[in-house]
Order: C-alpha cells, then structure tokens, then sequence
C-alpha cells in the first residue's frame, strides 16, 4: 500500500484537513465527494490545531445522518430482467419472503417484525441506489450514525441486510455488493440479577409479570418465543416430577426440561384458568392476553425506571432477556446444588442452544468445568465450589 492509498483509507474513517482552505473535511465511506465540517455556531472549522472540534463534529454529523449516498442513473448491466433493481427493491422483496414464511409458520414473526425495521431504516438511507451502486462503507456509515446500536444489535442488523441481498441473488441471480461485510464479534452475555435484584423486580409489578419472569429466570427459556407460548398441553407429569415440552421457533426443535417443585406448584395454579385443550398460554398479562416483545420489553423498561436502575451503569442494561442469563449463570456456579456447577453441554441441552453458543455467551466467564483445569494445570489444585453467596456475585 502506497502512502497515498493509506492517507486516503484513513480520511474516509476520520476528518481530515485541506491545506487549501485550512478547513476540516470528511468523506463518507463509499463515496469520493468531501463534506465540510461546521461548529455548534454553523461555522466551519478552521486551523490544522482543531482537530478535537473537526472530530466532534463528525461525530454530531454521523448522529445526526446528515449524509446520504446521492444516486445514479443506473448503468448497463445493473438491470435484472430487463429492470433496474433499487436496494428498496431488494428490501421489499425479502420482506415479502419472510411474511409468506411466517404465515407458514416456517419463520419467527418475531424475525419478521426485526427484519422489517431494519430495512425500512436502511431504506430511508440508500433506498434509492441501484444494487451496483451500493457500497460497504455505505452500510457501515448507516451503522455509525446508529450510536444506540450496540454490537448484539448491529449484528443482528447486518444478518438481516445480508440475508435480503442473498435473496436476491439466489432468487433473481443479482450479485451481493456486501458480500464479505463484516459482523462485530460475539460479546459473553455476562449480566445477571442477583437475589436482592430479583426481589425488587417481583415487588415493584404486579403478579401476573412477577410470574412471567420468575419463570423465566427458573426455567431459562427465551422469555417470549418460548415461555410465552407455553400452554398446559406441554405439561408433562413424571415421577420424577413435571416437564415441559418446548418447541423453539427460533431453532426449529422441541426440547423436554424437568422443573423445580416451586414453579410446578406455579403452573398448576395457573392451569386452573388456563386448561388443557383451551389454547391459552399459561403466562399472561392481567388484561388476560400473551406476553408479547413490545409490551413485555416496555413493562421492563418502566420497571428499570420505577427502580432507578436506567440511571445505573450495570443495571441499565437489564432486560426481559437478562432472566435468561441469570438461570445460565446460576446452572454454571451452582447455586442450586452446593456450588457443583453443571457442565456447558447440560447447560446448552436445558436452554436450547448449542454447546459452542453457550460456550462463547456464558462458559468462558461462569464455566466451572472450563476453569478447573486451567487452575489444575496452574498446580493450585481443584478450584473449590462457591457459596451460594459468592455464585449471586
């Protein structure tokens, strides 16, 4: 790489100064036009010296996504079928994809309801480029100027894009421009409620969702694709004791998980208006309707804020989800059992992933069976099993 081919990769990422006009300039990935930037008065930002004010500048100009990608008349050989495909186009035509699916039940309407976000946000951004026109830097610039989005998010974001344009070139032989785009690593889903946290919770709603997520954090499943649907037709009775039958869309697979006394005795309560052969889901809200993601992820955030806890550094990023992570570091720290944490494989078996997903998410961190043999291998010995107290650290 030649020292102009590096100065001119890092000005697209940062601003830059023109000697020319001794102002600071940025350039949007994926496009070749420069762009001034202005202080907080309107004014351009002037002086090789300012580069703290050119840099907070850029960052208040990719919040604020002034930029837009301006389009083309599209060229030859950017048509399919004798039509020009737009990237609003593409968008639309996996939406579609996926609403047929979901009335098929194939798909998550959960998927569908993420998917569909997306890309009417990244619509509103470049919905008008043809396909040949879009870039990677494109997509990347629309991410950044997403502050709120965190890297689970993002991820999730870029799943979707990618999966619209495979679409397309599956189905209507288009060639993806993003192919290779890059995802942000995986993060260790490392927030979990401790005892003290767990019983403000309970406090502070009413029952019916004090239900919902103690039967969550018991049980592990995802708190709305899965606990939310259960009914008193998955209920199994053993002589070891009650079982659910879990189907996870999400995975496609039905799992069976055995549950403690203390959340049987819960479901034979709530069967009682809620019997087999009704068809009512076991958890529902005191209007007497299913739990679903927007009004379960809105109840937790008004509880984060009836708690304090949005003002809080930790707990501000609790949510629904976190029930979810709590019953994984407890099954690994073995807060039920004297401190004999399970092995990542049982683990992966009651939540329903498998056993290198719950490795990445919860076993580096809260793995007992991964962390005793690198003490072993230190010489220091068998690690010895936490108290119940230490486990809710």
């Amino acid at each position: 790489m030649t020292r102009n081919e590096k100065r001119r990769r890092t000005r697209r990422r940062s601003a830059w100064h023109w000697k020319q006009t001794d102002c600071w300039y940025y350039t949007p990935q994926g496009a070749k036009r420069r762009i001034p930037l202005f202080d907080e008065q309107g004014k351009r930002i002037r002086g090789q010296a300012n580069k703290q004010a050119a840099e907070l500048a850029l960052a208040r100009a990719r919040l604020a996504a002034e930029w837009r990608p301006e389009p083309k008349e599209a060229a030859a050989g950017e048509t399919c079928d004798g039509e020009a495909w737009l990237v609003a186009k593409v968008c639309s035509e996996y939406l579609q994809h996926c609403r047929r699916r979901t009335e098929a039940e194939t798909m998550n309407a959960g998927y569908l309801e993420d998917s569909t976000r997306y890309l009417n946000e990244l619509c509103k951004y470049s919905g008008a480029l043809s396909v040949a026109e879009l870039k990677k830097g494109h997509v990347q610039f629309w991410l950044e100027s997403h502050p709120s989005w965190r890297s689970v998010t993002r991820r999730n974001v870029i799943t979707v894009v990618l999966a619209a344009f495979n679409h397309a070139q599956r189905e209507h032989g288009l060639k993806n421009p993003l192919k290779g785009l890059k995802k942000p690593p995986c993060q260790p889903r490392l927030q979990s409620f401790s005892p003290a946290d767990e019983q403000a919770l309970y406090g502070a709603t009413d029952r019916p969702f004090a239900d919902f997520l103690y039967a969550a954090i018991e049980t592990g499943l995802r708190p709305f694709c899965e606990l939310a649907r259960v009914t008193a037709d998955h209920v199994e009775e053993t002589s070891r004791g009650m079982m659910w039958r879990v189907y996870a869309s999400k995975t496609k697979k039905t799992r069976k998980i055995p549950l403690r006394p203390e959340v049987a005795k819960l479901v034979r309560r709530l069967m009682k208006s809620a019997p087999r052969g009704s068809g009512k889901p076991l958890f529902r809200n005191s209007q007497d309707k299913p739990w679903k993601k927007v009004t379960g992820g809105e109840r937790f955030r008004k509880l984060k804020v009836k708690l304090g806890w949005d003002q809080d550094a930790q707990r501000s990023r609790y949510s629904c989800y976190t029930c979810r992570h709590t019953f994984a570091h407890r099954m690994l720290s073995g807060y039920r059992n004297g401190g004999a944490g399970c092995s990542i494989e049982t683990l992966a078996e009651l939540i329903g992933d498998t056993p290198k997903t719950a490795f990445d998410h919860y076993g580096k961190e809260w793995g007992q069976h991964y962390q005793e043999p690198l003490w072993a291998a230190m010489g220091l010995g068998a690690l010895r099993p936490p108290s119940r107290a230490a486990a809710d650290q």
